[in-house]
């Protein structure tokens, strides 16, 4: 999952990505209104988590321009107004989750993975393939019924290839979606990480490389040895 983090205020912003990628969420943080219409409009997110009250086009007119590209992006409003008619006036927008500061990390990561659910219904929140099963909300692994311990990263590539349901991923799109706008596109960083993640989930070997192209999962597994690239 990657997420677009709207927040002027350095140190909270800072505070949520940095506990986001803890959670195993890419996250990237816009300070003002035209900063995030700009990301908004090169990098594909998942989630926008938008403070209302920002320099610049404000979090509604963040809002209203995210509702009317009309991609199916959920977003959660941040705001320090409590007052139900704040909350009935930012639902009305387009908001489909509310969060008042302050607030627990905690909660903010439960809400981002209830709406990420909401936003692909028919992907169930555990999902099997090629002897893997992958439960997003307990963020546990297990092939063949035996549990694979994983790093955040692992986890987050693995996610993107399961999602994928065998088809082939780029290294660019998973770079793109496991990462953020601070990953260097010129780096190894994809390459090393699903050698590593390979290696955690054992031979047969269930990840695929498609020389030039990506990465899948392979629901036929081949031998110890095969295809490693």
């Amino acid at each position: 999952m990657r997420v677009l983090i709207v927040e002027d205020e350095p140190y909270l912003a800072q505070a949520i990505r940095d506990g986001l990628r803890l959670a195993a969420i890419a996250a990237d943080v816009a300070g003002d209104g035209d900063t995030a219409l700009e990301m908004l409009g090169v990098n594909a997110y998942d989630i926008a988590v938008l403070d209302r009250d920002i320099p610049g086009p404000s979090g509604d007119e963040i809002a209203a321009h995210i509702v009317a590209r009309d991609t199916g992006m959920p977003i959660l409003m941040l705001t320090a107004a409590d007052r139900l008619d704040d909350k009935v006036s930012g639902f009305e927008l387009g908001a489909d989750d509310y969060l008042t500061k302050p607030f627990e990390l905690r909660e903010l990561v439960l809400r981002l993975r209830a709406l990420d659910r909401r936003r692909a219904r028919n992907r169930p929140p555990v999902r099997e393939i090629a002897g893997l099963r992958l439960d997003s909300f307990r963020r546990e692994v297990y092939r063949d019924g035996r549990y694979i311990a994983l790093t955040r990263k692992q986890f987050a590539v693995l996610e993107v290839l399961v999602d994928a349901d065998g088809g082939v991923v780029s290294a660019e799109e998973l770079l793109e979606r496991a990462w953020d706008e601070n990953a260097d596109p010129f780096t190894n960083a994809v390459r090393i990480t699903v050698s590593a993640l390979r290696k955690r989930l054992g031979e047969p070997w269930v990840i695929a490389t498609v020389a030039g192209v990506g990465y899948r999962i392979d629901t036929a597994p081949s031998a110890a040895g095969e295809d490693r690239g």
